[in-house]
């Protein structure tokens, strides 16, 4: 094993830098330029269904720059108002937003998802080659379009009873799910988070969607952008990034090592290698707090998390309800350097009211502290999420002094 040289400490400075949190807050609004520094930090905003806070992909630019208009977002991806889309839809690490420029690097991928991601939508699509072209032919006419709308433009009517959710889709979902996952499609959101799949030349331009790359050199610049993305990192951190394998990452490994954008290092108290990105900083001291996403790229994969903050992390919305132990949809609290809390959010919008459904103090924290700082940013999130109020729900250790704190919090700004 080689030398610690790298604090633990240290390697927690290191990873905050490399995901944007050390970086200047803007002095007035967030921008565009504030969200192309945010992804070219981060590299991905993982994507996520649930929206009963805020749903993921628009979490990381709140998490690193506070309060900003989501239109920049959704402009960047899905509706861009004039030049070049910077932002489509792949499987990167999940479904996630990435830089259109990185789209070819996922070559590999899309090759190895010809016909789809999962067995059966390869069974689907193996016996449904005509529909999949009359699919693009739709397509190509009417422009980007929803699977109903592409069915009643065939004539295909679904069998009585049967709906057009995710568990009961007819064939012709399938078949976009696979030609998105092979690249044949691509596909941009409405304001309901609908896919609409259109032509890939026609969503990112034709020049990058014909651009080949291959595997070797494209597993290399993947690696390197994970290991930016990560400060400091080892190969299980690098292949978790954009979800490659390890036999794929370590000759990647090898190669950025000879050209110098990886330094071999040792980390206190990781049991394997790191690897330093040449381009990372160690920071003096990190001062931010930040409400994080549960896909946020600082947490999403979890063995790292508890091993660069000694926070077990777990998302608890797969567990039946009296199995719970913090909640449905639980948040990390950042102070510095540290996870000091997590919070159950739920955004009750008839109401107006940003709900902390349970709020859980981390060991070691002050109760009065973390709620004080903590009672600030839940309600910059409610002002963000366009809600009137915080309103905190008394489970948890830290319920009682959170809910005090913003009363504080609330008088003071004299609501």
């Amino acid at each position: 094993m080689p030398p610690t040289d790298v604090s633990a400490a240290q390697a927690r400075r290191i990873a905050l830098a490399a995901q944007g949190f050390t970086d200047r807050l803007p002095s007035g609004p967030p921008t565009a330029a504030n969200l192309r520094r945010v992804i070219g930090r981060a590299r991905l905003f993982q994507m996520d269904s649930v929206s009963i806070a805020a749903r993921a992909h628009y979490m990381p630019m709140f998490s690193r720059l506070g309060p900003y208009d989501p239109g920049l977002l959704e402009r960047a991806a899905w509706r861009p108002r004039r030049g070049k889309r910077l932002l489509v839809e792949y499987w990167a690490h999940e479904a996630a937003l990435i830089p259109v420029d990185d789209w070819p690097l996922f070559g590999w991928r899309r090759d190895e998802f010809r016909d789809g991601r999962y067995r059966y939508t390869r069974d689907v699509m193996q016996r449904n080659r005509e529909l999949a072209a009359d699919v693009r032919d739709v397509i190509a006419e009417t422009g980007a379009s929803t699977p109903k709308q592409i069915e009643e433009h065939l004539g295909i009517e679904r069998p009585a009873g049967v709906p057009g959710g995710w568990w009961h889709r007819g064939e012709v979902k399938h078949v976009c799910e696979a030609m998105f996952a092979s690249g044949d499609l691509s596909a941009v959101r409405n304001e309901n988070f609908v896919r609409h799949y259109d032509l890939t030349e026609r969503v990112i331009g034709t020049e990058t969607a014909r651009r080949h790359v291959d595997r070797a050199t494209a597993h290399r610049e993947l690696t390197a952008r994970a290991a930016s993305a990560l400060g400091v990192a080892t190969v299980a951190d690098l292949a978790d990034y954009y979800r490659t394998k390890a036999v794929d990452v370590r000759p990647a490994v090898a190669d950025l090592v000879d050209s110098g954008a990886l330094i071999p290092v040792g980390v206190q108290g990781w049991r394997d290698p790191a690897y330093l990105s040449s381009s990372a900083v160690i920071p003096r001291r990190v001062d931010r707090t930040a409400i994080l996403s549960p896909f946020d790229p600082l947490v999403f994969f979890r063995p790292r998390a508890e091993r660069l903050f000694d926070f077990h992390y777990r998302i608890e919305i797969y567990v039946p309800e009296h199995k719970r132990v913090h909640g449905y949809y639980v948040l990390p609290y950042l102070i510095g350097t540290e996870m000091v809390a997590r919070v159950d959010l739920k955004a009750d919008r008839r109401a107006g009211d940003l709900l902390v459904l349970a709020s859980h103090l981390e060991d070691g924290q002050s109760a009065d502290d973390v709620a004080a700082r903590l009672a600030v940013d839940l309600g910059v999130m409610a002002r963000w999420l366009d809600l009137d109020r915080v309103r905190v729900v008394d489970r948890g250790d830290l319920a009682a002094p959170l809910a005090a704190a913003v009363t504080s919090a609330a008088l003071d700004a004299g609501h």
